[in-house]
């Protein structure tokens, strides 16, 4: 191969080279070089493995180079012992040849060359291969150590350096050498005892070695000669104990493996220390060595340090050979930390302290070797004990002494320390920056850090080079034992808590395999030793623990160190919390608890707890040490200031950043730790809830607590730092809590019972005084309530029981946070998903709405506010599924009284709607009936009327809850009551309930109705007004549902009882007015007494009673005693109508129509009636329609009908009307009509007293009302209305005609004085008679014989046109002069009744002019009679309409009347009419009134015209029938004419008016009669055509004087013109003549006497004469009467003679 072949080339260029060197002064060497080449040569030639070859002859092949060295010349030398390592390094040298070069090297070693090189070339031989044993391997050592002792430095380390690694490669040839051999059993020779030291025969080459090397180490520590390594001069202790110390640590399985190792240990190792170790125990400090009796040798630092060191890993690796050597090291490097020993000596001591305190396991050996074991020193305990007093005696003992220390300046050790701890974190406050340190009563150690956690780098036992002790910085030596004992904790606690884990999770695992079995430690690794061991390690190390760590803890200014001393007590409490050791867990806490709380801090638990402890002084190395209390004056940095939680006030308190650190680890003990804290809970949280108290957290939501304001004394003060912190604390504080949830039963118990003791103590220090609360506990209890849903039963009752206390405290903020707890609590318990969940549950749903009852017994309204408000969330979140739990909620929303308030009273209530509006379906049937109550109890509460009146609201929409799921009520109801039956009859007991005998479902409407009944008599009138409404709206709505025999219960419990109430209250009602109320709410005058706010309640229960009987009728009238309940109903009608109240008055009357079933005329709005009219449904069904009583509308209403329909179909329709029903119908008919009668005659009866006595006048809609309701009710009794009754109502009408109206009410009754309009009174007076009359003209001819007594009641009516009736002796004023507030009472305008009452007589009269009864009872005489009075006054009517109307009637009653009168001429029935008649024409026609002077031309002709009606109606309908007529009457009648044709003027007619005032044409129309019945008629006696004649001839002669008078004083006056009257007389004669002309030309001529002919003749001279006035007017009408004449130029051929035919 290549490297043979480079090899091969090597060594001939060395041997080349040698021989060259050699050539001239070593010949031999030279020869021996080239005979070399030759040998290698041959060697390579001959031989296939070259190597092998190479390593057989290696001795012939060194030999030329051994010789090279042997000549001593350095260069020759150096080549030849770098071809030696090269031959080396290719293992091509045998033993023999290793032999030989060994000695050459030793030679050159005792003539000094090459050192370096020898030492090269040795170490290159033993390493490279395994050739060289026993004598030649010590020589090649000894050959080392030999030049380690040289003059020369780097040869001396070099040969150091190679001894070292000499040593090594020994043991490590062992080492292979036993690997090569395992498994292969020997059996070895038994050992001889100890007689023979070197007994190695037994061993294996490499082993008896390595066995002589360690042997002669240990005889030349000792100082003795070695056995093995011969040849050495000179040898240091520090040296072969550096060589000890590297084998023991470096193969440890040497010596553990075999017997004879382990023998060298014992036997030499141990006692070696031991005796080294002597002069470090006895040397005291400061001991003068004049009082020892022999001088102490002092202690070295290198041999000491390096013993320790080799302790160090005699105890670390071995400890299990030498485990009474150990006790014996371990107890002096116990000692080596006493305070006297030098300062050098206690840092060493103190880092091995350290190294061990990193290794748990070996601290765990040394407990169950010494510790465990009687008569045995408590090592374990010891170190940590000797721990703990070191570090106390750091503070307590001064440094001074220690000289080193004192020589270095204090500057330079601070910076020293400033170097030594990088990490540390250096504060900065202000200017200053504060160093890591400890600080304790004056005394000040800074911190170092001195190795990374878990590790003991040590610095002076590695400090190998240092002969002086060095100077040890300060706080070094506390900075070592700080992170020892840190070590120790975290070491001794994370393994067996690992070992814990293992354990829980072995268990668990065998758990999960065999459920059935028990499991218990059997695994090897689980000695049922193990907790023996735990408990004693911890019970051996925590008081020390504990006493150095609290000291510490107090002394710290550094926050790492602080954390990692809380981490160290945190984790021990722990740790004991777990193994259940109770005492050493409480004095950790305690510990923790004291420092989170300012110094001196009077806190009972803990204070109790310390000195319990402090009892416990024990004693370390005979010193007695108090577990140390904090002290006060530590330099900390104050973070906030604080009121302290007590009861007597004090002073403020300080909190420090470290108080606030230690207060965190206290929350993350209790986080993470609660299941081990048990007991001790007591002591975590009575220091929180201060600690709490003093930052002044309080209470938020759901138990957080949250920075709050400190109520009282000086303000909590807190710097910026820790505000930061305060958010974090109280999240942390949070989840501890949250984490109980993991924590088991019995630990929650543990917690619970600690939170309830707080909270305890915190009530009794709030007792008696105003002051904030703590409210820690109760927060923290509703908290841990919270995360522990899922198990709450198991907590439940302590958790509210207690909470219910605080409840009733009498602090407001306490009890406030007591309910807000619990309420909060409850609410979550019912909203958490439970498995199985609530409904299935429901014992436990019970259990957890229980405390929510029994809050109702507290008193204070802020808790019952607390308590509404979570009903309500309760009902918005879980209203659905509350099941059994509802009579509970419902007790509390009804547990309200009138003395609590209006909010509270609010929110039950709003509690109560959303019941209603929800959750009806969604709760069991039963609980329908308290919901009735409860409603009830709101209507009647007298704090708020808003809530009343929507309560009541509420109870409509229940009633409609029932009417729409009634089917599934019944039956439910039904099954209960069975149920119920079953118990009671099992009891012996009868079942209880109100209105027992109606069925549940009835019953159920029949609390409803009584609680509403009970309403309605509410002290408030809007209270009664909207009860009244609702309960007549629900009976009509849903009063189908109830059975028959209930409808009883319903009229008589419920309605009449009602009424009964009702009428007493009003009646005795006071009149006082009631002042307006706050000022701010006016009332109005109709309500401003209580008697007025009654009555309006007296008119809705009327109605709304009366309506159910008018609904219900066929319902009701299936009870046996219906009759009695109409007969009551009606008697409460009437004295309602009677009662002196206008309101009520009316509305009686109302629901008298109502339930006589005459409905009111719909208007418009209400048409949507009519069609439910027309499908047979009653009216008053529209009425829940289109009003569905107060609260929401009906649900679905426009299917009522349908729904009434379908419950009770039957009951919609009338029955049949049979023959009993009929004659039960009239009774009851017969029953109202006299109710009618008594009402009405008590009505209109008018005063009989002097004015002034009177006050009560019945209202005008009242007497409408009353006589409206005749002709509906006439209807059903006409069949029996006899004469008696007729006159009865006649009195009852005119009577109410008569009534007048008071003054306030007549500008809205009163038609303006011009109009002519009628009251609806009058109206109804005339319907009520039209009626009558009507009945009368299709009823049998019996009833006709009422006739006269209507006309007659009519004609009574038409006189008041004319004469306004009286009302007793009430002086009333026309309205025409009287201002409406000066008169109380005023005079209807009677005018357009009277003139309406008249058209009405025509009308009839028009009917009825035959009917006998008519005829004999001189009906015609009566009217005419009746109408002479306006007729008569005619302009001094008090309306012209009057006198107008009057004429026309009598018109057409004559046209009507005259022919039946000329029929019954005979009978005599109508002789006196005649003279009535007569005189009523000369009454009308030559009136005595004189016109108004205001009267128009236009006005007057019209009234002419109307004259000239009468008289032409005299013409066509009297003076033709004269022979059927009396003659005294045709005589009165031509008188009349006559009297009209002749006019006289009057005086008193202006100039212009004259012509049309002398009433031409009606002088005209009566001459023209006159002459018509003159001439026409065949006089039927002589006497009468003589009158005729008579008047004619009067006439004319009367013309002719006119005539010649005129042309007379014509003459007479020449120029001026002739009066006006004289004139107009002219023109008026010369009119007449020329209507007789007209008259004479139409006439048959035989009928016109020959004497008239001669008298007209004899006008036409004086006719003629008159041709000459000046008149124009005259000339016309002269003209006119001229004309006619020309008839008589030719006289007509008669056969008349003598004038007679």
């Amino acid at each position: 191969s290549c490297a043979v072949k480079k090899l091969l080339e090597n060594m001939q260029t060395d041997l080349r080279s040698l021989s060259m060197e050699c050539k001239k002064k070593f010949p031999p060497v030279k020869e021996a070089a080239e005979s070399g080449i030759v040998k290698i040569k041959t060697i390579a030639a001959r031989n296939t493995d070259i190597l092998a070859a190479l390593k057989e002859n290696s001795s012939e092949v060194v030999q030329p180079f051994l010789m090279g060295c042997g000549t001593k010349e350095p260069k020759i030398t150096q080549l030849c012992l770098a071809a030696i390592q090269r031959l080396m390094s290719h293992e091509v040298v045998s033993e023999a040849a290793a032999g030989n070069i060994i000695n050459m090297l030793w030679q050159l070693m005792e003539n000094g060359l090459e050192e370096l090189k020898l030492l090269q070339t040795v170490l290159v031989l033993l390493t490279t291969n395994t050739v060289v044993h026993d004598e030649v391997l010590s020589k090649a050592i000894v050959l080392c150590f030999r030049l380690h002792f040289t003059k020369d430095n780097i040869t001396n380390n070099t040969a150091a350096a190679t001894v070292r690694q000499v040593v090594t490669v020994v043991f490590e040839r062992m080492v292979a050498e036993d690997e090569r051999f395992e498994g292969i059993v020997e059996q070895p020779p038994p050992v001889q005892g100890n007689t023979n030291r070197r007994s190695v025969s037994t061993l294996r080459p490499s082993a008896k070695d390595a066995y002589m090397l360690f042997q002669d180490l240990c005889q030349l520590v000792n100082a003795d000669a070695p056995y093995w390594l011969v040849g050495m001069t000179e040898m240091t202790r520090t040296f072969g104990l550096e060589l000890l110390e590297s084998v023991l640590n470096d193969f440890p399985g040497v010596f553990l493996q075999h017997q004879e190792f382990s023998f060298l240990l014992k036997e030499r190792v141990c006692p070696l220390v031991i005796k080294l170790f002597s002069p470090n125990i006895k040397f005291r400090q400061g001991s003068s060595s004049a009082a020892s009796p022999a001088p102490v040798e002092k202690p070295y630092f290198p041999i000491c340090m390096r013993l320790l060191r080799v302790v160090s890993v005699l105890i670390k690796h071995f400890y299990s050979l030498l485990v009474t050597e150990c006790e014996i090291f371990l107890s002096l490097l116990v000692k080596f930390l006493d305070g006297e020993k030098p300062q050098w000596l206690r840092a060493v001591a103190v880092e091995s302290v350290h190294r061990l305190c990193v290794q748990p396991h070996l601290l765990r050996s040394f407990c169950q070797s010494y510790d465990m074991k009687q008569h045995s020193t408590k090592v374990f305990r010891d170190i940590v004990n000797a721990l703990g007093s070191f570090i106390q005696s750091l503070f307590i003992v001064p440094n001074a002494s220690n000289a080193a220390a004192v020589s270095a300046p204090a500057g330079e050790l601070k910076a020293l320390w400033m170097c030594s701890s990088p990490d540390s974190s250096l504060r900065v406050s202000g200017a200053l920056t504060t160093q890591a340190a400890f600080e304790y009563r004056g005394t000040w150690i800074p911190l170092m850090t001195v190795s990374v956690q878990g590790s003991a780098k040590a610095t002076y036992l590695e400090m190998l080079d240092k002969v002086e002790p060095p100077s040890i910085p300060e706080g070094y030596a506390m900075s070592v034992a700080f992170s020892a004992l840190l070590d120790l904790v975290r070491g001794i606690t994370s393994m067996i808590e690992r070992e814990l884990a293992a354990e829980e999770e072995a268990a668990a695992q065998f758990r999960e395999a065999h459920p059935d079995q028990e499991w218990k430690p059997q695994a090897v690794s689980f000695v049922s030793g193990a907790h023996l061991v735990w408990e004693e390690m911890v019970s051996a190390c925590w008081c020390g623990l504990l006493a150095a760590l609290s000291l510490l803890l107090d002394a710290s200014t550094d926050e790492t160190a602080t954390e990692n001393i809380l981490k160290a007590e945190l984790t021990m409490a722990s740790l004991c919390g777990r193994l259940g050791l109770v005492t050493p867990r409480d004095a950790f806490i305690t510990a923790i608890c004291k420092a989170s709380l300012p110094p001196h801090y009077a806190l009972t638990v803990l204070s109790s707890n310390a000195a319990n402890l402090s009892s416990k002084a024990y004693s370390i190395q005979g010193q007695s040490v108090q577990i140390i209390s904090p002290s006060s004056e530590s330099h900390q940095q104050v973070v906030a200031v604080g009121q302290p939680l007590t009861a007597q006030p004090q002073g403020t308190v300080v909190l420090t950043a470290k108080n606030i650190q230690c207060m965190r680890t206290l929350l993350n003990l209790a986080h993470c730790h609660g299941a081990v804290l048990g007991t001790s809970w007591q002591l975590v949280l009575a220091t929180l809830q201060h600690l709490v108290w003093i930052l002044g957290l309080k209470p938020g939501v759901g138990g957080a607590l949250k920075p709050g304001r400190a109520v009282e004394g000086p303000s909590t003060v807190l710097t910026t730092a820790v505000m930061t912190d305060l958010p974090v604390i109280s999240n942390i504080l949070s989840r501890l809590f949250e984490s109980s949830q993991y924590l088991d039963d019995v630990s929650l118990h543990h917690l619970i019972n600690a939170l309830c003791s707080l909270s305890l103590e915190a009530m009794e220090m709030a007792y008696g005084n105003n002051k904030e609360p703590s409210l820690f506990a109760v927060a923290k209890l509703l908290e841990t309530g919270l995360v522990n849903m899922d198990r709450i039963e198991i907590l439940w009752r302590p958790l509210t029981g207690h909470l219910l206390e605080v409840c009733q405290h009498p602090n407001s903020r306490m009890r406030e946070w007591g309910a807000e707890a619990l309420t909060a609590l409850i609410k979550a318990g019912l909203a958490y998903k439970h498995d199985p969940p609530l409904a299935q549950n429901q014992r436990l749903q019970l259990l957890l709405l229980n405390p929510l009852k029994e809050l109702s017994n507290v008193l204070q309204a802020d808790i019952r506010q607390k308590q509404l408000e979570s009903v309500l969330q309760i009902l918005q979140s879980q209203g659905d599924c509350l099941g059994p739990g509802w009579p509970l909620v419902l007790g509390v929303i009804g547990a309200i009284r009138n003395d609590q308030g209006e909010s509270l009273i609010r929110t039950a209530f709003q509690c109560l709607q959303l019941v209603v509006t929800d959750f009806l379906p969604t709760m069991p049937c039963t609980c329908l009936q308290i919901v009735v109550d409860v409603a009830g109890s709101f209507g009647l509460q007298n704090q708020e009327l808003n809530i009343s009146l929507t309560s009541i609201g509420l109870l409509w929409n229940i009633s409609d809850y029932f009417f729409q799921r009634g089917e599934a009520i019944t039956q439910e109801l039904e099954r209960e009551e069975e149920a119920l039956q079953k118990q009671a009859q099992e009891k012996g007991e009868t079942l209880n309930r109100p209105f027992h005998p109606a069925p549940p479902f009835d019953c159920l409407w029949l609390c409803l109705y009584a609680k509403l009944g009970e309403l309605c008599v509410d002290p408030r009138p809007a209270v009664r007004k909207s009860a009244g409404q609702t309960l007549f709206s629900t009976i009509a709505a849903h009063g189908t549902l109830l059975q028959q025999p209930t409808w009883h219960i319903v009229v008589w419990k419920v309605l009449f009882q009602l009424l009964d109430c009702v009428r007493t209250s009003s009646t005795t009602a006071d009149k006082e007015k009631i002042e307006s109320g706050g000022g701010n709410i006016l009332i109005h005058h109709s309500r401003d007494t209580a008697e007025k706010q009654w009555a309006e309640t007296w008119v809705l229960t009327l109605a709304g009673v009366a309506r159910i009987f008018n609904t219900r009728r066929y319902l009701l009238q299936q009870l046996s005693d219906f009759f009695e309940a109409w007969e009551v109903l009606l008697n409460h009608i009437q004295s309602a109508a009677l009662s002196k109240n206008n309101e009520v008055s009316l509305a009686a009357l109302k629901s008298f129509q109502e339930i006589l079933q005459i409905v009111t005329p719909v208007k418009d709005s209400d048409k949507a009636g009519d069609a439910l009219a027309a499908m047979g449904v009653p009216p008053v069904l529209i009425d829940p329609l289109s009003a569905s009583g107060p609260g929401r509308p009906l649900v679905r209403s426009d299917s009522l009908v349908e729904r009434l329909t379908r419950y009770n179909g039957a009951e919609m329709q009338a029955p049949p009307p049979g023959e009993e029903s009929a004659l039960e119908d009239s009774a009851l008919w017969w029953s109202a009509w006299n109710t009618w009668y008594r009402t009405g005659t008590d009505s209109t009866r008018p005063p009989s007293g002097p004015a002034e006595k009177f006050s009560f006048i019945p209202s005008q809609p009242f007497l409408t009302a009353l006589i409206q309701i005749f002709p509906a009710l006439y209807q059903h009794i006409k069949a029996n209305f006899s004469m008696e009754d007729l006159k009865k109502l006649g009195v009852i009408l005119h009577g109410a005609v008569s009534v007048p109206i008071s003054s306030d009410a007549s500008p809205f009754i009163l038609p303006s004085y011009t109009e002519a309009v009628l009251t609806s009174l009058q109206e109804a007076v005339l319907t009520a008679l039209d009626v009558l009359q009507k009945a009368i003209c299709v009823g049998p001819e019996n009833l006709q014989v009422m006739y006269p007594a209507i006309f007659e009641q009519l004609l009574l009516f038409v006189e008041f046109s004319c004469k306004p009736p009286q009302y007793g002796r009430m002086e009333t004023k026309h309205v025409a002069n009287a201002k409406y507030n000066q008169a109380e009472w005023v005079a209807l305008n009677y005018v357009p009744f009277a003139e309406r009452s008249l058209e009405v007589v025509v009308d009839l009269y028009h009917k009825t002019a035959c009917h006998k009864a008519v005829i004999n009872e001189k009906v015609l005489q009566n009217i005419i009679k009746t109408l002479r009075m306006p007729l008569g006054l005619k302009y001094a009517c008090p309306s012209e309409s009057t006198w107008k109307l009057a004429v026309s009637s009598l018109l057409k009653v004559l046209s009507i009347g005259l022919p039946v009168a000329r029929q019954h001429a005979s009978s005599g029935r109508f002789d006196t009419m005649w003279p009535e008649l007569a005189n009523a024409f000369e009454d009308f026609l030559f009136t005595k009134s004189v016109p108004p002077d205001n009267l128009s031309i236009q006005e007057f002709q019209k009234n002419e015209a109307v004259d000239v009606e009468v008289v032409q109606l005299i013409s066509t309908e009297i003076l033709p029938f004269a022979n059927f007529i009396p003659k005294d009457f045709v005589g009165q009648i031509m008188a009349m004419l006559n009297k009209g044709s002749i006019h006289s003027q009057s005086p008193s007619f202006t100039e212009a008016e004259i012509d049309v005032r002398m009433r031409e044409e009606f002088s005209k129309v009566c001459f023209e009669t006159l002459l018509q019945f003159s001439f026409s008629n065949k006089v039927s006696t002589p006497q009468e055509g003589y009158i005729s004649r008579m008047a004619l001839s009067v006439l004319l002669k009367r013309s002719q004087d006119v005539l010649r008078r005129y042309v007379d004083d014509e003459r007479l006056s020449g120029r001026c013109p002739l009066p006006r009257q004289q004139v107009t007389e002219i023109i008026f004669v010369l009119k007449a003549i020329s209507t007789l002309m007209d008259s004479l030309k139409k006439t048959q001529p035989e009928n016109v006497d020959g004497n008239t002919w001669a008298q007209v003749i004899a006008l036409y001279p004086t006719l003629v004469e008159c041709i000459t006035c000046s008149s124009s007017e005259v000339s016309a009408a002269l003209k006119e009467a001229l004309g006619p004449f020309k008839d008589f130029m030719q006289p007509p051929i008669s056969k008349v003679q003598n004038g007679e035919s």
